[in-house]
């Protein structure tokens, strides 16, 4: 039992050395005690990476929900399962225990019953953070539909691209929703997106703002009138724990989204391990993590995560900044949150607004503070360590992507000692290894390579829907039998992993290879700066020259600029070497980003490049009108 939650540095590396030894044995051990299956597997695992082929729990017969519900029932019916914090802090927030879960997911599920939905049939999400996004999903999960959740922030397009991509035949949606001060017409890009998608039969739409909308004749319907007719009993639905569980889609080089598939059972006991370790989770503790549903952290680490451990999980509908800077921190002490997970990108704006929004709260509450979505820099890990943490409270740099489905490499609160800008060391079960650019694995310490696992977890995506050769290409046929991640990673004198960076972010500058990490690094560093991102471009004499996009605070504004250009690179030097200086330095107010808050280096390059007749659709991006700004001024 005690293999479950980890107490010490000590035990971790016992556990850890028996989990690579013998794999099957440790997630056999992990899978029993835990969770409830309705049949036992009859092989713990079968993979071959040539294929690329793997399955966990073969055999096995299982419902997600029955685990992060039904279960739970026993002892913790009363005790709030969800805590939903509305855009504006004026509207009363909704706390919904285990018992209401259970009967509003078998509400939602009968409903979708009702429409002929069925098992495997997949259902797309575009829901803004509001209760009715989780009770969708689980919805989805209890009657064995594929759920396939678009962050509702997507344009029309891109929402038309992933249902067809899927062939969705139900749509669930609501009439709006609230981003700060805004409103945002949802059922409008949806009309819009259906008028690519001809093999959607029903929509179901969710009142939210109240506005004045139009229902489509025998294919829109309003959702309360179905639930208040609904049973709030549904059987769960038996699945295989090979049985897809939802689509996500993940951006793609090509501009063409993959379609990511996450299986029943695999993906349930890693989830739920990852996030019980990684978060130091107790009984009564208040769980925040502040990502949207229609990003992996959002299903990994907002529903299944946490309601597979019986927690008590928060969503928050609204955005950092609204109605002002101090929202954070006002949720934080309103409801005493004990583990908060956050992007460095919400870090490091939060920081160029410095202290002042923060005193007024109480945070002592906190005992782990996590970082998601990229690496974090490390003036913005000190400034989250002292103003947020005060010193006192763990912080875990956590490194995985869509495709893992869960956590692979982070600190355990507590127990890891920390080195700011890295990720530390993997989690239980993972064998991370670097490799060269000859495909040999690099065995020793204090090196930088591309990171590849070397072994299936259980919670890996197991195809691309609908494109396996795909699949096989981008993430098995660089190194042989490995999974390569894209990134690259240093591993320092004592085996700690600090991710580089996507490896296309590597820039051979007269015959160097420099990643733009650390040079960002470097230049983050200076006072004025708040984040920077460097691509390269074609230079006559060195090939490529590398070309900085810098945000700088509101206090540098007023400087001349030539002057903290020439500091910049100065620093540079000083810290990388004059190799790595850059040859032009646009100042800008956004970078480009995905909503996860990455930055869409592609778009950067692009620009650099001169070569702005193909972005690709930039809609997606959490800030869209920045590219057009960036071009106008590019150098």
């Amino acid at each position: 039992m005690s293999n479950y939650f980890i107490k010490s540095f000590e035990e971790y590396f016992g556990i850890y050395r028996k989990s690579v030894e013998n794999p099957e044995l440790f997630w056999q051990e992990i899978a029993e005690e835990h969770f409830l299956w309705r049949k036992k597997w009859d092989k713990v695992l079968d993979w071959d990476f040539t294929k690329p082929e793997i399955k966990w729990f073969q055999g096995a017969k299982l419902n997600i929900t029955e685990n992060c519900i039904d279960r739970h029932l026993v002892n913790r019916a009363d005790k709030v399962a969800v805590i939903f914090e509305p855009n504006n802090p004026e509207e009363k927030e909704e706390k919904i225990t285990y018992q209401q879960l259970y009967e509003r997911v078998n509400k939602m599920a009968n409903v979708l019953k009702s429409q002929g939905v069925k098992k495997g049939d997949r259902v797309c999400i575009y829901l803004p953070m509001i209760p009715e996004l989780t009770i969708s999903v689980l919805a989805c999960a209890r009657i064995g539909a594929i759920h396939s959740v678009v962050f509702a922030g997507f344009s029309s397009q891109a929402l038309a691209t992933r249902i067809n991509d899927s062939d969705c035949k139900t749509v669930i949606t609501s009439d709006g929703s609230y981003r700060g001060n805004k409103t945002i017409d949802l059922k409008r890009i949806v009309d819009d997106a259906l008028e690519e998608c001809k093999n959607v039969e029903t929509v179901l739409v969710v009142k939210r703002i109240n506005s004045n909308i139009k229902l489509k004749e025998n294919r829109d319907k309003w959702l309360a009138p179905l639930l208040e007719e609904a049973s709030n009993e549904c059987n769960a639905e038996l699945m295989d724990a090979e049985d897809p569980l939802f689509i996500l889609y993940t951006s793609g080089s090509t501009g063409m989204p993959k379609g990511m598939v996450h299986t029943t059972g695999g993906y349930m006991v890693y989830t739920a391990y990852t996030f019980k370790n990684a978060f130091n989770y107790q009984e009564n503790d208040v769980y925040w993590c502040t990502a949207d549903i229609g990003w992996i952290t959002g299903h990994s680490y907002i529903v299944y995560g946490p309601l597979l451990n019986g927690a008590t999980t928060l969503m928050f509908e609204g955005v950092p900044n609204y109605p002002d800077f101090s929202r954070f921190w006002q949720i934080i002490e309103k409801y005493k949150v004990n583990q908060f997970y956050t992007a460095p990108t919400a870090i490091r704006a939060l920081a160029k607004e410095g202290i002042e929004p923060i005193t007024p709260y109480d945070l002592s509450s906190l005992k782990v503070l996590g970082t998601v979505g990229e690496p974090i820099n490390e003036e913005a890990w000190h400034w989250y360590d002292d103003n947020i943490g005060k010193n006192k409270v763990s912080i875990v740099d956590t490194w995985w992507q869509t495709e893992t489905g869960g956590i692979m490499i982070t600190p355990l609160p507590y127990i890891t000692p920390t080195k700011p800008t890295y990720a530390t060391l993997p989690f239980l079960g993972i064998q991370p290894v670097l490799m060269d650019e000859n495909g040999e694995e690099i065995k020793e310490n204090q090196v930088e390579g591309r990171l590849c696992i070397k072994y299936p977890w259980p919670s890996i995506a197991r195809t691309i829907w609908g494109n396996h050769k795909r699949y096989k290409e981008t993430y098995f046929s660089t190194f042989k039998n490995k999974y390569f991640t894209g990134d690259g990673a240093l591993r320092d004198e004592v085996g700690y992993y600090r991710i580089t960076g996507r490896v296309d972010d590597v820039i051979i500058v007269s015959g160097h290879n420099l990643g733009t990490a650390p040079i960002e690094g470097a230049i983050n560093e200076h006072s004025m700066v708040a984040e920077s991102a460097i691509v390269g471009f074609p230079h006559d004499i060195k090939g490529n020259g590398l070309y900085g996009y810098i945000i700088l605070k509101v206090i540098g504004e007023g400087r001349n600029h030539d002057n903290v250009r020439k500091e910049i690179n100065q620093l540079i030097t000083e810290q990388i070497g004059p190799i790595a200086k850059l040859d032009k330095i646009q100042f800008v107010r956004e970078l480009p980003k995905t909503r996860s808050g990455k930055i869409m280096r592609r778009i950067l390059r692009k620009i650099a490049h001169k070569d702005t007749s193909n972005l690709g659709d930039t809609s997606t991006l959490l800030n869209p009108e920045i590219v057009q700004e960036i071009m106008d001024n590019a150098l």
